[in-house]
């Protein structure tokens, strides 16, 4: 499986967060992983409650990650400090697919999340030819996670009210999208690193 590396931008390199790259999760990350999933802040947006033992962040690596189609930690210098997923449709909706990404609530605010999904975004599409669309659903009181979002390129589409369940509430949800054809990232050779 391929690692993924960004090239740093210059205010990056001064906060030191410039290494960030991405690769599969395995089991023997469970210690990184407990990190973000025991986190009730990191939690707070995500469809997941915060889990309490590494038990079941081990089950939670072997049963969902390990088996997901695109599913991969965001790494700093090497190490997950977060994970970022795109969730695939099937049949007429094959067209367009769904971006998710958590990150230890310690490295928020530090454009690594940003760094993240500009690396999805500038290679799902390549990744997977016959995607068109790259959805982003995100809590309308997420503000962070909407930033990230803007700052990557996606279109604010519209709320979508009382749209999900999270913790047993409904909520409005924000649609960001980003399209195949809208203008893309340049890719460089350096985003590719064995």
């Amino acid at each position: 499986m391929e690692k993924i590396q960004a090239k740093p931008d210059k205010k990056e390199i001064d906060g030191d967060y410039s290494n960030v790259s991405l690769r599969p999760l395995d089991p023997s990350d469970v210690d990184d992983v407990m990190v973000w999933v025991t986190d009730d802040k990191v939690s707070k947006y995500c469809s997941w409650d915060t889990y309490t033992s590494k038990d079941e962040a081990m089950n939670l690596i072997v049963d969902v990650i390990v088996p997901h189609p695109w599913f991969r930690a965001i790494c700093l210098k090497g190490r997950p400090i977060g994970a970022i997923l795109v969730k695939p449709n099937k049949g007429n909706e094959s067209c367009r697919a769904e971006v998710g990404y958590h990150l230890a609530s310690k490295y928020w605010g530090k454009g690594i999340a940003t760094r993240a999904v500009k690396l999805v975004a500038s290679t799902i599409f390549i990744e997977w030819p016959h995607l068109e669309r790259l959805e982003a659903l995100v809590d309308v009181d997420n503000m962070g996670s909407q930033r990230v979002l803007e700052k990557v390129g996606f279109k604010k589409e519209g709320v979508l009210r009382k749209y999900y369940l999270l913790k047993r509430r409904p909520i409005d949800m924000v649609m960001f999208s980003l399209l195949s054809s809208d203008p893309q990232f340049e890719i460089s050779n350096e985003l590719y690193r064995a």
